[in-house]
């Protein structure tokens, strides 16, 4: 336990490091865990699979899950499910194929299993460097939808494999069936525990409680779909989408805590996973000796899983989207009027065979544009391998069904740590180069999230008009006509421009009136912007965007009102 705890520290240090100096965390943790495995008298550091995967693996996807928008995942889904599902099954295959054929003692199930390891990326390190250095948003979408989904793909082959090698019995014999088992019951499970969380908090009414209840969610879902023997990774997904959707009805607080709790839990498990990676390989090595195995045999394989690795993503990605996702582009389109109140209508762009009503409106969301060559090229080469590979080559049972040791387990073991920091190493320095390089640059992105952003603004400007025209109607008894002008300008001024509201000295009537205004303006835009999404009027991501303005004002003006009790 000591020693998990300074490899923690010493992750947490190391970043801060390499984020002060603008360098990328996960390569600087890699690379120095590497170097200090190789100190004489290094204890090893190792984890049971089974906590890898339950604890580190499932608030990941949970955390990205929560953060992220469903509607965007639908309207990427066929890039989305063709990275995340059939890449990963192609890459296994050819993995299997080619270990089978340059590693004699490898039968093809043997090769099957290495492929399925090292076959998902973790787009944890390409997320966040096309984050800094200002990806397109359709791509990043696509990147982290296919880490969402990738994991479940990859994890069900692993299970296959081993059921096959290892002779056990697992709860559906056909392969087919499993996977389609899996497929169906672990988001159903994940959606079940998704919408009882959001009743659970609807009764809670405390932001704390409600903050902490989110950490039981992804370990709940994913141990409770384990448990019907289906894909716990989709169960968390699943789980985070319904609650992140429907965390628009919490309060303000819950919101922003979350937010904020998560982002730490990511730094925190992310720097652990790479640390972890980076001090494995010495002892890898001496596993590989203790099973007298040729090092020199299996450091040839390792470079060349590595390099079918590195090769089949560009080969995949060019052949499935080289010539567009879809036939139909997104400019065949016309101007659209839509009015959003009495006073204000606003100019929407939606495309010319969009169907009517709802659904043309979702037509609208769904991205009908190819992917460019730059951006083809950035996706292909967002490879590295992460906390999946790492958790499934430990994950390897020792002893098989029938008291046998499992064959080739070190070799297996030792091809995917290498795929793993090659990866990691080779794919990680050359990404922002290759980002800066490209000038990726998509007008037509930016011209609809100008719009979106500006339809937002249009609608809580609307939502806190009605209520100010409300509260002039209808003033509070107290007050004179002058003082509700002032309170009528006030509140508008601040909800329009966000202007700092002045500080409140006392418990005067206008002060209260003024507080009791601005919630009930900032409670109408909530609600209109809700309502707006709901509808398909306005895109998903915006909106969020808009929520988080509005959390933050409010938190501002509570601030002021305790700071003065």
């Amino acid at each position: 336990m000591e020693l998990l705890i300074l490899v923690l520290v010493g992750a947490i240090i190391v970043t801060a490091i390499a984020d002060r100096r603008g360098m990328q965390p996960a390569l600087i943790i890699v690379v120095i865990a590497l170097a200090v495995s190789f100190i004489p008298g290094m204890p090893r550091v190792e984890l049971d699979s089974h906590i890898l995967l339950t604890v580190v693996l499932p608030p990941l996807l949970y955390s990205a899950a929560l953060n992220f928008s469903f509607p965007s995942f639908l309207r990427n889904l066929k890039p989305i499910m063709g990275l995340g599902v059939a890449m990963v099954v192609i890459t296994a295959v050819v993995v299997g194929w080619v270990a089978s054929l340059v590693i004699p003692e490898f039968t093809f199930m043997l090769a099957l299993l290495l492929g399925a390891i090292v076959a998902p990326p973790d787009a944890v390190t390409a997320v966040a460097i096309g984050r800094k250095l200002g990806l397109p948003k359709r791509l990043m979408t696509i990147l982290t939808g296919e880490s969402l989904v990738n994991d479940a793909a990859a994890l069900s082959l692993f299970a296959i494999a081993i059921s096959q090698i290892a002779d056990t019995h697992s709860f559906i014999g056909n392969p087919l069936l499993l996977f389609g088992y899996n497929a169906v019951l672990g988001p159903i499970v994940g959606a079940v525990l998704g919408v009882l969380t959001l009743w659970i908090r609807r009764h809670l009414q405390n932001p704390a409680l409600e903050t902490v209840q989110g950490f039981v969610v992804p370990f709940a879902a994913f141990l409770a779909a384990e448990h019907l023997h289906a894909s716990g990774v989709l169960a968390v997904v699943i789980a985070g989408f319904v609650v992140g959707s429907g965390s628009v009805h919490a309060g303000y607080q819950t919101r922003l805590q979350e937010r904020y709790v998560w982002n730490s839990v990511d730094v925190l498990l992310e720097a652990f996973v790479f640390a972890y990676i980076g001090l494995q390989m010495r002892f890898i090595i001496e596993d590989l000796r203790d099973a007298r195995e040729s090092l020199l045999h299996i450091t040839a394989a390792s470079v060349l899983v590595l390099a079918v690795v590195l090769a089949i993503r560009p080969i995949c990605v060019f052949a499935m989207f080289g010539r567009g996702v879809v036939s139909r582009r997104i400019d065949s389109a016309v101007n659209v009027e839509i009015q959003t109140s009495p006073r204000r209508t606003v100019r929407r762009t939606e495309p010319v065979d969009a169907p009517p009503g709802r659904w043309r409106r979702f037509a609208d969301r769904i991205d009908h544009r190819p992917l460019t060559w730059q951006e083809s090229t950035v996706v292909a080469w967002t490879g590295m391998r992460g906390v999946v590979t790492l958790a499934a080559a430990s994950g390897i049972p020792v002893i098989m069904a029938n008291g046998e040791p499992f064959p080739e387990r070190s070799a297996i073991q030792a091809i995917a740590f290498v795929v793993a920091v090659g990866t990691i190493l080779i794919q990680g320095p050359t990404l922002p180069w290759m980002i800066q390089r490209l000038h990726l640059h998509n007008e037509d992105e930016e011209r609809y999230d100008h719009t979106q952003t500006a339809l937002t603004e249009q609608i809580v400007h609307d939502a806190a008009d009605r209520v100010i025209a409300d509260f002039v109607d209808r003033p509070p008894a107290a007050l004179d006509a002058a003082t509700v002008e002032f309170i009528k300008d006030t509140v508008a001024r601040q909800a329009r421009d966000a202007e700092e509201m002045p500080d409140p000295e006392a418990h005067t009537a206008r002060n209260d009136a003024f507080a009791a205004l601005y919630r009930a303006v900032l409670h109408a835009q909530r609600e209109a912007l809700v309502a707006d999404r709901d509808a398909g009027n306005v895109d998903d991501e915006a909106v969020r965007a808009m929520l988080e303005r509005l959390d933050l004002q409010e938190a501002g003006l509570s601030a002021r009102l305790e700071s003065r009790l």
